[in-house]
């Protein structure tokens, strides 16, 4: 029960790395909100652990600030936040990523990182503590060709997260990001540009330890980094991801 009495915000968490962080939260005593644009999908997460259901566009002001107001009024206050929704652009060169593609990975990616601290980082500020864990990604240290924009939105998320954590540290909020290398997720298939045994394969072979990060991995990780046990750990980018980026 490492989390006991914490409560967290988990975007993205209807589906893939955020339902896994969102169960070992929930299995460790924290109180967990369901984020996620698809409200069916954080509706049956939420229904699972015993958490709280909340639809929001984490790209669009009002709805994130709904969300923490939503959020404030649950759990009287929130300890952690997690920006774990994303999504990418199919792989392709990067002069042919069509402008609203490329505007929509920087929304949900990048902006939604500012929206979150915009509504909830004064919270945090007056009570003298918080964990803010942002979900960057291997792309965002090695990155792949043919995932221009969506590498740079990640390496975007690294820097914002130790920019956030130097800025913070004084107020008692700590900063970190995880770098996952692909996974089992929604978005493994748009990553790869088809889900076929060849492309799996090529993918594999980068990884050392030869196998996809899984939401058990990133729930295990996220959970370390947003316990006590971490008391003295920000502004890192832990990588999630048997080796790819050594």
């Amino acid at each position: 029960m490492r989390l006991a009495g914490k409560t967290a915000i988990i975007t993205g968490a209807g589906s893939g790395f955020g339902a896994g962080m969102a169960r070992k939260f929930a299995a460790e005593g924290a109180r967990v909100m369901i984020a996620d644009i698809n409200m069916d999908a954080a509706q049956t997460i939420a229904a699972e652990v015993g958490g709280v259901a909340h639809q929001v566009d984490v790209a669009v002001n009002a709805r994130v600030q709904e969300m923490a107001q939503a959020a404030l009024s649950a759990f009287g206050h929130v300890d952690i936040l997690i920006n774990n929704a994303g999504i990418t652009h199919l792989p392709k060169p990067m002069e042919t990523v069509e402008e609203d593609e490329f505007d929509r990975v920087l929304a949900v990616n990048a902006k939604s990182v500012y929206l979150t601290a915009k509504h909830l980082v004064t919270h945090m500020k007056s009570r003298g503590t918080g964990v803010i864990l942002n979900i960057a990604s291997t792309a965002g240290l090695s990155p792949r060709p043919n995932l221009n924009w969506y590498n740079a939105s990640k390496g975007w998320m690294i820097t914002a997260t130790k920019a956030m954590a130097v800025e913070l540290a004084p107020s008692g909020v700590r900063v970190n990001a995880l770098c996952p290398v692909a996974g089992e997720t929604p978005l493994l298939a748009s990553f790869m540009g088809e889900n076929t045994p060849e492309r799996r394969a090529a993918f594999l072979s980068t990884i050392p330890m030869g196998r996809f990060s899984t939401p058990e991995d990133m729930g295990n990780a996220a959970c370390y980094l947003c316990s006590d046990e971490a008391s003295l750990i920000t502004g890192v980018a832990m990588e999630v991801d048997g080796g790819r980026c050594i």
